[in-house]
């Protein structure tokens, strides 16, 4: 199991100012991006950037939401349920409530399949990555325990087999998962520099 702690996380100021990304891992195939894993500081109302021929899944882990507005209308950002729309979309973001932090899962729907699903406490379970993908845990609240190891809010874990992971009462966490369609091409896995 790797373990990505929070505090290791490298700031990426945005262009435009309105926020900071913060790199989680990446996978790749052929030099391209098959999906990627990051959190972001949003500070203000913007435009998101377009990711043509990405799938998105947002999450806000923190603070009080935001609404996607978009040609056909909108979509709820609300914290911890994921939203999952097209890279391509032409995203204006509205704060609902001010500054706020998400998780965003961007893939390539021709080489993967992803959905992020949140887990909360009490809950004493075994997390199996997938032969052919990747799982990762990233802590929304308390203290859970993944294996042998505790993790505080931020943190991401990478499990390589079967981890019984534990959640008290007030513990949550985002489960990802990415699965790979095509086996002919290796997807290189690789956790952010840090």
């Amino acid at each position: 199991m790797q373990i990505l702690r929070h505090n290791a996380l490298i700031d990426i100021p945005w262009k435009n100012g309105g926020g900071i990304t913060r790199n989680i891992a990446l996978g790749s195939c052929d030099g391209q991006t098959a999906w990627r894993l990051s959190r972001a500081d949003v500070a203000e109302d913007g435009a998101f950037s377009s990711f043509t021929g990405l799938i998105r899944i947002l999450t806000v882990v923190s603070d009080s939401g935001m609404v996607l507005q978009h040609s056909q209308g909108g979509l709820d950002a609300d914290p911890w349920q994921p939203v999952r729309f097209s890279g391509e979309l032409d995203v204006f973001a509205r704060l609902k409530g001010g500054p706020l932090t998400d998780l965003n899962l961007m893939f390539d729907p021709r080489l993967c399949d992803a959905a992020v699903t949140p887990r909360r406490g009490p809950l004493d379970q075994p997390v199996t990555p997938p032969a052919t993908g990747m799982t990762a845990l990233h802590v929304l609240a308390g203290r859970p325990t993944f294996g042998p190891l505790q993790l505080e809010v931020g943190d991401t874990a990478f499990p390589v087999e079967q981890t019984q992971l534990k959640l008290g009462t007030g513990d949550a966490v985002l489960e990802i998962q990415v699965l790979y369609l095509d086996q002919s091409k290796p997807i290189k896995f690789v956790i952010a520099a840090r």
